[in-house]
């Protein structure tokens, strides 16, 4: 891939969708062959490979017991992005949850929980986005704003690969699809 590319990886239920995303940001190993990034095998950079990359599971990954706040503050900590009140509200907001900032997760919906997720996205300043199922539980205006998150990230030089069931066309860079097969 190439800063600018979008790929969309589709496929049936079961077909290595999320295996894919997973060996790619190396939490699961590969069975054969070489994962690279910029020429070197993504296990030999260590710490400078993650560094590149932000991964988003289908599961919206983020503590009940904590706040929408917190739940960014405790993942741009571990991330080791810099960041204060001020831009995780911005990202908050951004996403459609205003005033939910202080709220526990447990009590938002299923949709302002993946919102919560998506805030991630806008605080991280990696160059590959690995994005698996980024659509579950979106209703269709928070569809566009995936979208047009993924559209800003590939216009400024990003590149993104997402696997998901739906059709998710975008406006910037080059784009191409992968189907796998069961």
């Amino acid at each position: 891939m190439t800063p600018g590319t979008y790929l969309q990886v589709t496929g049936p239920n079961g077909s290595g969708k999320t295996s894919l995303l997973r060996i790619l940001c190396r939490l699961l190993p590969q069975e054969e062959g070489r994962v690279e990034w910029q020429g070197a095998e993504i296990h030999s950079l260590g710490e400078d490979f993650f560094a590149d990359v932000t991964y988003l599971g289908h599961r919206h990954g983020v503590k009940d017991e904590l706040t929408a706040e917190e739940n960014l503050q405790v993942t741009a900590g571990v991330n080791g992005i810099k960041f204060d009140k001020d831009a995780i509200r911005s990202a908050l907001v951004k996403v459609g949850l205003s005033g939910r900032e202080s709220l526990a997760t447990r009590i938002l919906s299923e949709g302002q929980r993946r919102r919560v997720s998506l805030a991630r996205l806008i605080l991280s300043n990696t160059k590959l986005w690995l994005l698996d199922e980024i659509l579950t539980s979106l209703d269709a205006s928070s569809v566009l704003l995936v979208r047009s998150l993924i559209e800003e990230h590939i216009a400024g030089g990003g590149m993104a690969i997402v696997a998901t069931h739906q059709e998710l066309t975008l406006n910037a860079g080059q784009s191409d699809r992968l189907e796998l097969k069961t």
